[in-house]
């Protein structure tokens, strides 16, 4: 048997997402896109972050020909009907802009009593010549008055965890993996990558 490690392409150029992956993933060799050669923008004109997940791997195995898996994630605030939702990384106007989005949804629930929401992580692998494999995972909590701690990316100083008892800002990268929305999608995921990859 061999000992090689296999290696698993990501539709993303974010670093986080990768080091977050491959922290899940210890026995796999994680790259991005980019380093196998990948560099164009993928419009993700999906209405859902399935969608959008689909949309990601199906084009950069078109253009790889190899398996791919790409994930879209975001946060639901069900006072506000699901917002920011697919929205989450443009949230304020700004893509990437996580200070600015982060301000804009504390001013959206300002005067809102219900807090609730959501982080969801769709993922998508696709393989050529095979329908998409596709998971999904949810993490729940709440929207705080203010942020809270300094670790994360994201909304992560505003979500108050409901598995942690404290905001993703304040988490440990190791406490947040083991309750994460990306977690909870990519130990769905574990299961079938042995069967098709």
């Amino acid at each position: 048997m061999s000992n090689e490690k296999k290696t698993l392409v990501i539709a993303s150029g974010n670093q986080h997402k990768i080091q977050e992956i491959s922290q899940i993933f210890p026995e796999y060799n994680v790259i991005s896109q980019r380093e196998m050669g990948f560099n164009g923008d993928v419009e993700e004109t999906g209405a859902t972050f399935l969608e959008n997940a689909i949309i990601k791997a199906q084009t950069v195995c078109n253009s790889l020909n190899m398996p791919i898996l790409a994930d879209d994630s975001g946060l639901c605030v069900n006072a506000l009907g699901g917002e920011p939702g697919v929205f989450s990384a443009r949230y304020a106007g700004e893509h990437g802009n996580d200070a600015k989005n982060r301000e804009h949804l504390l001013k959206n629930l300002q005067g809102i009593e219900d807090r609730s929401a959501y982080f969801e992580c769709a993922m998508a692998l696709v393989i050529p010549n095979h329908p998409p494999v596709t998971v999904s995972g949810r993490t729940y909590g709440k929207i705080l008055e203010a942020e809270c701690g300094a670790g994360g990316f994201g909304y992560d100083p505003i979500f108050f965890s409901d598995d942690l008892q404290k905001s993703f800002g304040e988490a440990t990268s190791q406490e947040k993996n083991g309750v994460s929305h990306r977690f909870r999608a990519l130990m769905q995921l574990k299961e079938l990558l042995n069967e098709v990859l």
